[in-house]
C-alpha cells in the first residue's frame, strides 16, 4: 500500500476539456507530469497547440489536442468521435469547460441564461453520454473509469458576485453529477466544487478584489495548481477509487466560513 501504487495515473487517457488555460491547464499538467496520455480541447486551437507543446516538453507523459467549440453540438460529436479513433478508450474525463456572465440583476439578458447553461450543463451531459463507451472499455473491475466535473463553490451558496446563470449551472452540475452519472458502475463520478484559482475567468476579480477574496478564505489564499492536480489524480487513482458522487470542496474551507 505504498503512495506510487495508490496515486499511480501512468498509462492512463485522460479527456480534460478546457484543458489549455487556467483550471484545466493545471490538471492537464498534473496528468502529465504523472505519466499520462492527456487529450487537450476548446475552442481556441492555437491555446491548445501551445499547451501540448509545453506538457510535452515535461518528458513524462503525453499530450495532444483535439479542438472543439462546446457551445456547437456537432463539434462535440466529432471530439467523441475523434477520440474514439485515436484511443479506442477514455479512463478519465474531465469536464472543466465553462463559461461565467455578471451583470446587474436589471441588466442580465436572457442571452446569458442560454450561453453559461449550454457550456456549462447541457454539454457536459452531452459528452459524457457521448464517451461513455469509451469510459466502458477502459474500466476494470478494480480500476473504473472515473469522471470528475469542475464545479464552484457558487453552486453551493449565493454569490457575492451577480452572475446568476453561472451560479445556477453550477449548483445543476453538482446535481447532475449525483443523478445521471452515478449509477453506472463501470466508472465513479464526482465533482469539485471549486473556490478562486488563477484564471482567465478570475482574472478581472481578482485584479480588483483579491485582498478581500483572500482574506475571507481561511486558508489566507487563493487555489494552486498542486492543489486542483492533486485533487484530481486522487479522484482518478486507487486511492479514490471508493469515492462516488460526492461534491468536495477545494476552497481553503471558504465555504465553511461563510456559514459560520
Amino acid at each position: 500500500m505504498d503512495s506510487q501504487s495508490l496515486f499511480d495515473v501512468k498509462g492512463k487517457v485522460v479527456l480534460v476539456t478546457g484543458g489549455a488555460k487556467g483550471i484545466g491547464r493545471m490538471i492537464s499538467e498534473g496528468f502529465v507530469s504523472n505519466g499520462a496520455t492527456v487529450y487537450i480541447s476548446s475552442r481556441d486551437a492555437k491555446a491548445c497547440d501551445q499547451a501540448v507543446q509545453e506538457l510535452n516538453a515535461l518528458g513524462k507523459g503525453t499530450a495532444h489536442a483535439i479542438p472543439a467549440n462546446f457551445y456547437n453540438e456537432d463539434d462535440v460529436k466529432k471530439l467523441a468521435e475523434e477520440l474514439g479513433k485515436r484511443e479506442g478508450k477514455l479512463h478519465v474525463l474531465v469536464n472543466n469547460s465553462g463559461s461565467n456572465w455578471g451583470a446587474p440583476y436589471d441588466e442580465y439578458p436572457s442571452a446569458a441564461w442560454t450561453r453559461v447553461l449550454t457550456l456549462n450543463l447541457h454539454r457536459v451531459f452531452d459528452l459524457t453520454r457521448l464517451v461513455t463507451p469509451l469510459l466502458e472499455k477502459a474500466a476494470t473491475p478494480s480500476d473504473p473509469a472515473r469522471i470528475i466535473n469542475i464545479g464552484s463553490v457558487d453552486g453551493l451558496r449565493v454569490p457575492a458576485l451577480e452572475t446568476f446563470a453561472y451560479s445556477a449551472s453550477k449548483a445543476g452540475y453538482h446535481r447532475s453529477n449525483r443523478r445521471a452519472f452515478i449509477d453506472r458502475m463501470v466508472y465513479r463520478s464526482n465533482s469539485l466544487a471549486c473556490g478562486p484559482f488563477e484564471s482567465k475567468m478570475m482574472a478581472a476579480t481578482l485584479k480588483t478584489f483579491r485582498e478581500q477574496i483572500e482574506g475571507n478564505i481561511p486558508l489566507g489564499r487563493i487555489g494552486t495548481p498542486e492543489d486542483v492536480a492533486g485533487a484530481c489524480l486522487f479522484l482518478s487513482s486507487r486511492a479514490g477509487s471508493y469515492v462516488n458522487g460526492a461534491t468536495i470542496t477545494l476552497d481553503g474551507g471558504s465555504v465553511i466560513a461563510a456559514k459560520m
